[in-house]
C-alpha cells in the first residue's frame, strides 16, 4: 500500500488542492483635457451606443489638427555636414604642412650645428698637429733614408 510511485510518492497518498487568486489590476482613468471654449459657444452633446449596449454621452470634441510640415531648407544636413568636415580636413592639412615645415627647419639645423662642431673640432685638431711651436720630443723618422723591406722599416 505505501509502495512509492514514479513519482516517488506512496500510492495512497492525496495532495491538498491549491486556489490561485490572480488580482485584476485597477486601470487609472483619464480625464479628458478641458479645452479653452469662447464664451456664449454651447457645444453639441453627442452619444454613442458602445458594442456591448452602454450608451456614453457627452461634449463633441474637434480632432486635433495636425501641425504643418515644416519645410526642408534649401541644403540638406548631410551636404552641410560634408562641408564641415571638408573645412575641419583643410585646416587640419594646414597644420600638418606647417609641422612638416617646422621638422625639415629643424633638421636642417641641427644638421649645421653638426658641421659647424666637426669644422671647429677638426680645425683644433689640425692646430695642436701641424703647429711649430713647442716641439714636444719623441723619436724623428727620415723617411727618404728608410728601406722598407716585408712591410717593416729599416733605418
Amino acid at each position: 500500500m505505501n509502495e512509492p510511485t514514479a513519482y516517488g510518492r506512496p500510492a495512497g497518498h492525496q495532495t491538498a488542492v491549491v486556489e490561485i487568486h490572480t488580482p485584476t489590476p485597477i486601470v487609472p482613468a483619464h480625464t479628458a483635457p478641458i479645452m479653452p471654449m469662447q464664451p456664449g459657444t454651447i457645444p453639441a452633446v453627442a452619444s454613442v451606443v458602445l458594442p456591448d449596449g452602454r450608451v456614453v454621452t457627452g461634449y463633441a470634441i474637434d480632432p486635433a489638427k495636425p501641425e504643418p510640415v515644416a519645410h526642408k531648407p534649401a541644403v540638406s544636413r548631410a551636404a552641410v555636414n560634408i562641408a564641415l568636415g571638408g573645412v575641419g580636413f583643410l585646416a587640419v592639412c594646414g597644420g600638418l604642412l606647417m609641422l612638416t615645415t617646422f621638422i625639415t627647419a629643424l633638421t636642417a639645423l641641427i644638421t649645421q650645428l653638426v658641421i659647424l662642431a666637426a669644422v671647429v673640432f677638426g680645425g683644433w685638431i689640425a692646430v695642436q698637429v701641424f703647429s711649430a711651436s713647442g716641439h714636444r720630443g719623441g723619436t724623428t723618422v727620415n723617411i727618404r733614408k728608410a728601406v722598407i723591406k716585408r712591410n717593416h722599416f729599416h733605418t
